[in-house]
């Protein structure tokens, strides 16, 4: 029984009719599975749940096609490498299940059809129980904070005070110019304290900066490396 689970449906690595169209079946329903799994408490569009249940198979395909030839296996990766940069950068979740569809699609282009279906299978139900779980929550809350100063106000260390009363921590990431250099544009991460006012804080800020800009939203990446 465990050979029949987790070995290959193809004999001596050679690809057959048979078992070519039931790893493209497999790999199919276990990227519509993934998919599916994946619209459960998530933001998503539908250009990227077909992604996710077309991927497999393609990457099947691949694999079978590059079985044992080098000179096709470096072709390959360099076409994938010029899909990575052409990609536009996603969250951690979307990265993570394309990963999963992509190692799928590894399993069953080798044959491995049983290893396939427990993996995606096992690690579906993780995300979904720790996406729902508080596990890696903190405490309090963090959020990015973008101040827009004069280029006249010497904004080191004006906002300290402030800082220090409404939230436990607070750090610089970016300073720009902008207005063609007339103004200084900060982003900071913050984590509030707990029952904290934003609006109390932000208040105290617009007293500082002249009153121009400041927004508090949820954490952004400043910069984020193309797939």
């Amino acid at each position: 029984m465990l050979n029949v689970l987790f070995g290959t449906i193809l004999e001596n690595g050679a690809i057959t009719g048979t078992g070519f169209i039931a790893a493209t079946f497999c790999s199919l329903a276990i990227g519509i599975y993934i998919a599916f799994m994946y619209t459960i408490k998530n933001n998503y569009s539908k250009s990227y749940i077909v992604t996710l249940a077309l991927l497999p198979a393609i990457v099947q395909m691949v694999i079978m096609l590059v079985n044992g030839n080098i000179g096709a296996g470096v072709a390959v990766a360099g076409a994938f490498s010029l899909v990575r940069f052409r990609s536009v950068a996603g969250s951690a979740r979307e990265i993570t299940s394309i990963f999963l569809t992509m190692a799928v699609g590894l399993a069953t282009g080798m044959g491995y059809i049983g290893i396939a279906c427990m993996f995606s299978i096992i690690i579906t139900l993780a995300n979904v129980i720790l996406n729902q779980s508080g596990f890696g929550e903190k405490g309090n809350e963090h959020k990015t904070l973008k101040i827009t100063v004069p280029e006249t106000l010497d904004f080191e260390g004006i906002f300290d005070d402030v800082f220090e009363k409404y939230t436990s921590n607070a750090d610089l990431l970016e300073v720009k110019t902008t207005g063609m250099g007339s103004l200084y544009k900060l982003t900071y991460d913050i984590e509030m304290r707990s029952k904290a006012s934003t609006r109390g804080m932000i208040d105290e800020m617009r007293q500082r900066n002249g009153n121009l800009e400041i927004s508090v939203s949820r954490p952004v990446a400043l910069a984020s490396n193309e797939l």
